[in-house]
């Protein structure tokens, strides 16, 4: 049976990879143009055209990306900053499909090095690097700018890929030191399934299935000082981690003393 599987599976994805890619370079001159109004307004339309991306690619690949709002979804127009697992490359593709635009997620300088797609991913992403302090206060002041001009902002909060068992990797203190700084609340989001879809055994084991998206309510951060960061840090990952098992199994939590 994997004998018969195998070439399917890389028919697939090679049929994956130009779907993304016809896409991407039918979209790369609008996006040059866009890139011209600056930053915000041009960051905004270069949004809208990830969004037609995005929004062609997972259902021509067979990816079922669905929305769930616990709690009821919410109808403020308030900027935010959307606090995310990260269990897959697929998730930065998954937050232009269904996050509330205008936005813009913090993303790994890196990934501006590759040729075409980089050029996309440094006009749409407030890009970090991390070993450097500098650079890291730099995005700090342009995500800070984004939010004063309400434009959201999306982390990912474990700063990397989870490998592990567990439903998420400890979180790092930036997201929450800006809420608390700009009294701006957090708003949990967990991808269920994208580590299903495309996991850490690389691009040859994509495949098609459910990508199912859950918002969790906002987390109020009115009246907290930056003394409360650690408590709001933990706040949101325990309300994130609790709410993960409910959809995936995980190692049992183990009491402790």
């Amino acid at each position: 049976m994997n004998f018969l599987l195998k070439p399917l599976r890389v028919i697939y994805v090679v049929y994956a990879a130009i779907v993304f890619l016809s896409i991407m370079f039918l979209i790369l001159p609008p996006i040059f143009l866009a890139s011209l109004l600056g930053k915000e307004k041009g960051g905004n339309i270069i949004f809208y055209f990830l969004r037609f991306w995005a929004h062609v690619w997972f259902p021509a690949v067979g990816m079922r990306v669905t929305r769930k709002y616990d709690g009821g979804k919410e109808k403020d127009k308030e900027p935010c900053i959307y606090v995310v697992n990260h269990r897959s490359y697929l998730d930065a593709a998954i937050a232009v499909k269904v996050m509330r635009l205008p936005f813009r997620p913090l993303g790994k300088v890196e990934m501006a090095k590759i040729p075409a797609f980089g050029f996309i991913y440094k006009n749409s992403v407030v890009s970090v690097d991390r070993s450097n302090a500098a650079a890291r206060a730099r995005s700090v002041r342009e995500m800070m700018s984004a939010l004063k001009a309400g434009i959201s902002i999306l982390v990912f909060p474990e700063g990397t890929t989870n490998e592990s068992n567990e439903p998420l990797r400890p979180f790092h203190n930036g997201a929450f030191r800006m809420a608390i700084e700009m009294q701006i609340p957090i708003k949990p989001v967990l991808y269920v399934d994208a580590g299903d879809r495309l996991p850490h055994s690389g691009p040859m084991h994509l495949n098609p299935g459910k990508c199912r998206v859950v918002f969790l309510p906002a987390i109020p951060v009115a009246g907290l000082t930056l003394d409360d960061i650690n408590t709001l840090k933990q706040q949101t990952y325990d309300i994130m981690d609790r709410e993960l098992r409910k959809y995936r199994h995980y190692p049992t939590l183990q009491p402790v003393g």
